[in-house]
């Protein structure tokens, strides 16, 4: 167990989150967002702040039961049996390659914002699956390379922000929140900007699933769920409000709206700062990403959930097998679309993981009532219930494909769960798992 100094306060948890949260999607997206839904995009924004909220004091709350940090795949296996905990757990890790696989086209995207002359789809691939390449090769040499990144990347990606925002924020234009009269809304077009907004929040669950990391729980982690959530839905309202104000109808067309909009503003002194902003956020997460997500296969093949050869690790302590697979299949999925289609196919695959949780805390409610909680939502299970039904509404936004290659993995898993998952393996945490 670890000493309690060792362990993460507050502040330091908000510092987490806030560097799982902000990543490529608050730099690329108003656009997107812009395109959709006109000025009332900003109330989009609001409208998933709320839903992710929800969905992270749900987490919190499955959170608070259980002293392994393994997250959803704990709750879902703990609530519904072997085979549910199985699917989720294997989409979890899915849900991390396809969203390293956006990260990668998000940092192409980014790079050729700044470089337009070189704008094409064959460099849009060249470069991701570079990005995706070199990291892989860099993650095989072991942990040693990425223990200095998460205060890099903090700010990296928070200074621009900032600054781009107190400078940014005299410089609205008020008549850009008027719609161009043609303007039309539909439910239709609302769900694809809210689906594709939701981007920008998820990452959110990591700071729950670390509750066993934590030195005081049951104080600081709904605090600081909440806390985080605020700052980055402040950060990115006020964000999307000025690049709104700034551009008006011109941020639709822009492929690096924040960029664009600050060069508006302090000409180009102002775009190369948000650029180098951009290019250090999406790099360091992408860095952060090609970490974790092999280890995310890798606890799968340690608790008998993959083939035994798949935790095999080299010299260096790396799980080779691992981050070969999802660097492969990382670079054939940055293949089949833009960061757009992308994000939104990542959103949909991380529903897969959200749904059950919130489900997970209702079973709890009643299997395990009188076990003690450091955390418990307010108002029965109607948050629960809310953001189940909004998650599910959210999956029907989406395009057929977008919604085969997010969920997929799900079918993929079947034949692994029978041949792989062995029961010595799933039972011998059974009794282990519950506090």
């Amino acid at each position: 167990m670890q000493p309690l100094k060792h362990k993460l306060g507050l502040w330091s948890i908000i510092l987490l989150g806030i560097n799982g949260i902000i990543g490529s999607g608050v730099f690329l997206l108003p656009n997107k967002a812009m395109d959709l839904f006109g000025p009332w995009s900003l109330l989009v924004l609001v409208f998933d702040m709320v839903l992710a909220l929800c969905i992270a004091l749900c987490f919190a709350e499955a959170s608070s039961l259980f002293k392994d940090t393994g997250g959803p795949y704990i709750f879902a296996k703990e609530a519904f049996g072997d085979f549910v905990g199985y699917e989720v757990g294997f989409i979890t890790w899915a849900t991390r390659i396809i969203a390293f696989a956006a990260m990668s086209v998000g940092f192409a995207t980014a790079v050729l914002g700044i470089f337009p002359e070189w704008n094409s789809v064959l460099m849009k691939n060249v470069i991701s699956m570079g990005v995706i390449a070199v990291l892989s090769i860099l993650n095989l040499c072991g942990v040693q390379p990425f223990k200095v990144v998460q205060n890099i990347i903090t700010i990296g990606k928070v200074v621009p922000l900032v600054l781009f925002i107190v400078i940014g924020i005299f410089f609205i234009d008020f008549g850009n929140f008027t719609a161009p009269p043609e303007t039309t809304y539909s439910m239709e077009t609302f769900g694809s900007a809210a689906i594709l907004l939701f981007y920008a929040f998820t990452g959110f669950e990591g700071i729950c699933v670390a509750a066993g990391d934590m030195k005081d729980p049951k104080r600081d982690l709904p605090w600081a769920t909440v806390l985080t959530l605020a700052f980055c839905s402040a950060v990115y309202f006020l964000l999307l409000a000025i690049c709104i104000g700034v551009m008006g109808p011109a941020l639709a067309e822009s492929s690096v709206p924040v960029q664009d909009a600050f060069a508006r503003i302090c000409g180009p002194v102002g775009g190369w700062i948000i650029a180098a902003g951009t290019l250090i956020s999406i790099g360091g997460i992408c860095i952060a990403s090609s970490f974790i997500t092999p280890r995310s296969g890798l606890a799968l093949a340690e608790k008998g959930m993959l083939p035994a050869f798949m935790a095999r690790e080299n010299r260096f302590g790396a799980p080779y097998w691992c981050i070969i697979i999802s660097g492969v299949v990382a670079m054939a999925i940055n293949m089949t679309g833009t960061f757009t289609t992308l994000a939104a196919i990542s959103v949909v695959a991380r529903f897969a993981q959200y749904i059950p949780t919130c489900l997970s805390v209702m079973v709890f409610r009643r299997t395990m009532k009188d076990a003690p909680r450091s955390f418990k939502l307010p108002l029965g299970n109607v948050i629960p219930i809310l953001a189940v039904l909004i998650s599910i509404v959210f999956c029907t936004q989406v395009s057929l494909q977008q919604l085969a290659i997010g969920l997929g993995a799900l079918l993929v898993a079947v034949p692994f769960y029978f041949f792989f998952y062995k029961p010595s393996a799933r039972k011998a945490r059974s009794s282990q798992d519950v506090c």
